[in-house]
């Protein structure tokens, strides 16, 4: 089935199969793959990635669902060749480690900043609840969603190792 739809903010048409889903479709089609699969099964938020401006796990979405929508990914949060605002407070706050999870943190914290630029550490907590992430324990997550925001208050004599 020939279906369209509109990339980072690119067109694209290409032949999608009525059982590949849009994780692999996005990664084996169209060769976008920072979007990452982790269970499968949407509950580890991997693949987090924005759909008509909602978070959804591309793992759960057929590729054929997907026709006519647009879609952002972590490719599209770098503006030629600079980290967003975003991506810069998650390396600064140390909120990247083995970095699998990153992509589908930032995308579920893109769409609450777009939905809502100063959230409250619970709706940030709200936001990236179907996200896990096995090695920062989210504190981190957290205080680079608020330092995007603008939000983070500088904490005196405190240094991370």
């Amino acid at each position: 089935m020939k279906i369209t739809l509109t990339v980072n903010g690119k067109k694209y048409q290409r032949d999608a199969s009525e059982t590949k889903n849009l994780l692999h479709f996005l990664r084996e089609d169209l060769g976008l793959t920072g979007t990452k699969e982790g269970c499968g099964a949407g509950e580890c938020g991997a693949c987090t990635v924005i759909m008509n401006g909602k978070t959804v796990n591309s793992c759960l979405i057929l590729a054929v669902e997907a026709d006519g929508t647009d879609i952002k990914t972590i490719e599209g949060e770098a503006k030629n060749g600079k980290l967003s605002k975003l991506q810069v407070a998650f390396k600064k706050n140390h909120a990247v480690q083995c970095g699998f999870c990153t992509p589908g943190m930032i995308m579920s914290t893109r769409a609450l900043l777009e939905a809502n630029p100063k959230p409250t550490v619970e709706q940030i907590k709200q936001a990236i609840e179907g996200n896990f992430c096995r090695c920062t324990g989210y504190q981190q997550i957290i205080e680079a969603v608020q330092d995007a925001s603008g939000q983070l208050k500088k904490k005196e004599g405190l240094k991370r190792a």
